[in-house]
């Protein structure tokens, strides 16, 4: 059985409850993301983890960034509300096992089973509101969608901090569970069943080749630019080299085999690829800029934590208001032109985050997060939007998951690629002026080269994303 919006290409009639019951699910995983950064310090002291306590948050990452495209490949085979249903349960599973855990360890291999959750969320999330909503229309719903991911961001940080503050590091994983039963009840009743495509074979061998490579691959990228292993570690150079072959060989299988995971002849559709890559261009610029900033505003600025957390609201609070802006003005203003636009304005505020100074004050930084936002806003929902309406019908699930999966990537590659070029070139300039690479001038001129090379990827995807042809007609 299908919706109306998968027969007709038209909107479902009850499309707005649909959006909310998404949104509400959207909010709680982007929640989750955020809310266990500001226990890190209170977990690794009351389970004695030491260093290894960022496992708890890279394991979440590997495991929803690695299974991202496997989640949106069985969409299209068992059906997104199934699948969706499903991810939900397992998430709420796995909340309840983390805040039963007893040591690291435990509570790192019960962060997996929640990241399986959370990569069904996240990937089949687009593809739902795809489904329900016309295509001139989809921009508006993934702008809304887009302010419930900021919204999410932003609470994390504050809902974790009173968390912690009253109940202790487990409620922020028990909160999960009451909210999360409301919303399993809530997609039960509302999401309209989807269509299978039941007469397709499952590509065990590809899925296995693309989990293992990525795997690697963001292992490798997670550790080169750690003190304690560094690029030329042995270690690194084999999980980047394996991860490299695995990948390479992902893409040989894909073209041979007759039903793959991954259609390469998605690639094929003009839009549908520069929507990709300048989206993924973007996202290694956030990833980059969400390293250094937290940085400089508490090394160099010399903000508490507390005060630094409020003026990085700034990003966040303004995404929220822009990206209903941006979904509404897709429909009126072609994606072409707003997406660049949005990605130059983007481009314009890592530029002025490269004259940054340790003599800044707080309104210094605020109006820069500000503009990087504003333009991001502006370029995220139509470009989702033109994404998703380049696909085929039957490839949706996994188009809605290549966007995630390209967020989540892009925000792996952009701390390692932000971590790379602001020690090297902060050491470089130690070692000519004979000083330390914790001294202020080599900070900021590492910095300053990182945020030259963000504005330099976003640009490039502002020229990427000009280039984008036309949509197919729907």
């Amino acid at each position: 059985m299908t919706s109306p919006a998968t027969q007709f290409e038209s909107s479902a009639p009850n499309k707005w409850i649909i959006l909310g019951t998404v949104m509400f699910g959207t909010f709680m995983s982007t929640l989750d993301s955020s809310i266990v950064n500001i226990a890190l310090p209170t977990i690794r002291r009351e389970l004695n983890a030491g260093d290894s306590v960022e496992w708890v948050v890279l394991c979440y990452l590997l495991t929803t960034t690695s299974t991202l495209l496997i989640m949106g490949k069985l969409s299209d085979w068992t059906g997104r509300r199934q699948l969706y249903i499903t991810g939900f349960c397992v998430f709420v599973f796995g909340s309840l096992l983390c805040g039963l855990a007893w040591n690291l360890w435990s509570l790192v291999a019960f962060r997996v089973v929640q990241g399986l959750g959370a990569s069904m969320i996240y990937a089949i999330g687009p593809a739902i509101i795809s489904d329900t909503f016309a295509p001139n229309e989809r921009g508006q719903a993934l702008g809304l969608m887009g302010s419930v991911v900021a919204a999410g961001s932003s609470a994390g940080p504050v809902i974790g901090g009173l968390l912690l503050g009253k109940f202790g590091w487990a409620s922020i994983f028990f909160v999960n569970v009451p909210i999360g039963l409301i919303a399993i009840w809530r997609a039960w009743t509302i999401l309209p069943k989807s269509p299978k495509a039941n007469a397709q074979q499952f590509d065990l061998v590809g899925a296995g080749l693309f989990l293992v490579g990525v795997t690697s691959l963001l292992t490798g990228l997670d550790f080169g630019p750690e003190p304690r292993y560094g690029w030329n570690d042995a270690l690194v150079i084999a999980l980047l080299s394996i991860g490299a072959v695995l990948l390479l060989l992902f893409l040989v299988w894909e073209m041979r085999v007759k039903e793959p995971m991954l259609r390469l002849g998605l690639f094929r559709i003009r839009p549908f690829t520069s929507a990709i890559m300048a989206a993924f261009c973007g996202f290694v610029a956030s990833g980059g800029n969400l390293f250094v900033i937290p940085f400089f505003l508490q090394q160099l600025l010399k903000l508490n934590p507390e005060r630094a957390g409020l003026v990085l609201l700034a990003g966040p609070l303004t995404l929220s208001v822009v990206a209903p802006l941006g979904g509404y003005l897709s429909g009126r203003i072609s994606t072409r032109w707003l997406s660049s636009v949005g990605l130059l304005i983007t481009a314009g505020g890592y530029f002025a985050f490269s004259f940054l100074d340790d003599h800044w004050t707080w309104q210094e930084v605020v109006w820069r997060s500000s503009l990087v936002s504003l333009g991001f806003g502006l370029f995220q929902s139509p470009n989702s939007s033109s994404a998703l309406n380049a696909a085929p019908l039957a490839q949706r699930g996994i188009a809605s998951s290549m966007i995630a999966f390209m967020r989540n990537l892009g925000f792996v590659v952009g701390i390692a690629l932000a971590a790379a070029v602001w020690y090297s070139v902060r050491n470089r300039y130690a070692l000519a002026n004979h000083t330390s690479s914790e001294a202020p001038p080599a900070q900021l001129l590492g910095m300053h080269y990182a945020y030259l090379t963000m504005a330099g990827l976003v640009f490039a995807g502002a020229l990427i994303s000009f280039t984008r042809g036309q949509n197919p007609a729907p």
